[in-house]
C-alpha cells in the first residue's frame, strides 16, 4: 500500500522522531517535498497561475487534514502555496507526515 492510501494514526508520543537517514527513504515516496528545520519538518512550494488558485488549493489541504487528523503549517501568496508537516508531539518528523505529502501530492495531481 502506497502512503497516500494510508490513514494517519495519531500520535500519542513516547515514540521518537524519525533519524534524516530513515526520512530520506521516506522522501523516495514524496517527490518534491525536502527536509527542513534539523531533520525537523518537511516542505514543499508549489506554484500557481494567481492567489485563488492558490488560496483553493490551501483550503483543499485544510479538508484533508481535518479528515486525516493531522494538519500542516501552509503559508499562501500570489501564485504559491507552502506547505510543512512535522508532528508537534515528538517535535520531529513520524510517518504521518509523509502520509500527508503523499495525500497533498495526490490533490495536485501527482
Amino acid at each position: 500500500m502506497g502512503l497516500a492510501e494510508k490513514k494517519c494514526v495519531p500520535c500519542r508520543g513516547g515514540v521518537s522522531p524519525f533519524p534524516e537517514e530513515e526520512a530520506q527513504a521516506f522522501l523516495e515516496e514524496t517527490p518534491g517535498w525536502t527536509i527542513a528545520g534539523g531533520a525537523a519538518k518537511i516542505e514543499r512550494t508549489f506554484r500557481f497561475k494567481d492567489f485563488a488558485s492558490a488560496m483553493d488549493f490551501a483550503r483543499k489541504i485544510g479538508d484533508l487534514a481535518e479528515l486525516e487528523g493531522h494538519h500542516p503549517d501552509i503559508s499562501v501568496g500570489w501564485g504559491y502555496c507552502t506547505v510543512s508537516f512535522h508532528t508537534h508531539k515528538i517535535r520531529g518528523l513520524h510517518e504521518n507526515d509523509f502520509v500527508m505529502a503523499a495525500k497533498v501530492n495526490a490533490l495536485a495531481g501527482e
